[in-house]
């Protein structure tokens, strides 16, 4: 496997972005992983390696560069309760038009590396990212042909760019995991969430993992993580994956 952690140039700065992919058998089509709120780790990089294993060029960007932070990690210690506030702050400082503009500088980062494909190419997020993941694909809809989001919240709005309005502008196959127990993705968002994408027509599977919590699929999340719930989460990535990647 070749990894490598490139400055990739956007509107507002850089972002450090890890990027994965077979050592052989290349160009591979590019999947687009962006991070939860807690940020870059190695966790993440783990799961970014799992999906490139399999034939994909995996970019993982900081998304947290504009306040200049990169791992959690790095920042100075606080109690439970301050340090949960300050990753708040940071989610809070992000927006989607926002994360659009640096998809825009991802995908011509990509399209300028022989390894990467020039064809199609998926994304996923979770949690925070999940409405990312499912804007990207109505950003780009001549080239993100698969987006999951994995107990993705902010689902339902009353903003324009809402998950579930920009599902109607995609090409896409979509794929929503939700967690049956989730503060951030209530039933009712959910339930809300599938009517409309039932309404509309939209190529998309809206799934609930029952008896599960938010974060389920994350091996480093303690009680929370389920392996079964995870592993068919890898099931259903790597199918959607293969349907509309090759």
């Amino acid at each position: 496997m070749i990894e490598q952690t490139v400055e990739i140039a956007t509107k507002d700065g850089t972002t450090t972005t890890f990027i994965t992919h077979p050592e052989r058998g290349g160009p591979f089509p590019i999947i687009l992983f962006y991070m939860d709120a807690p940020a870059i780790r190695e966790e993440l990089r783990d799961m970014a390696r799992r999906i490139a294993a399999v034939g994909y060029y995996v970019m993982l960007p900081n998304l947290y560069y504009r306040s200049g932070v990169m791992e959690m990690k790095d920042l100075p210690p606080l109690e439970d309760k301050e340090a949960r506030a300050r990753m708040f702050g940071f989610m809070g400082s992000i927006t989607i038009p926002l994360i659009m503009d640096d998809t825009d500088a991802l995908l011509d980062f990509a399209d300028r590396d022989p390894a990467a494909s020039p064809g199609p190419a998926g994304a996923i997020g979770y949690c925070m990212s999940g409405q990312y993941a499912i804007n990207a694909a109505a950003r780009h809809p001549e080239r993100i042909r698969c987006a999951a989001s994995v107990y993705g919240v902010q689902l339902v709005t009353d903003a324009a760019d809402s998950p579930h309005l920009a599902a109607q502008k995609t090409q896409a196959e979509l794929y929503f995991a939700c967690a049956e127990h989730d503060t951030w993705a209530p039933l009712e968002m959910v339930e809300a969430l599938d009517a409309s994408l039932k309404a509309e027509g939209v190529n998309a599977e809206v799934e609930l993992y029952a008896g599960v919590h938010h974060g389920f699929a994350f091996p480093q999340r303690g009680a929370v993580f389920d392996k079964p719930a995870a592993e068919r989460h890898w099931e259903r990535l790597f199918g959607l994956f293969a349907r509309n990647l090759g």
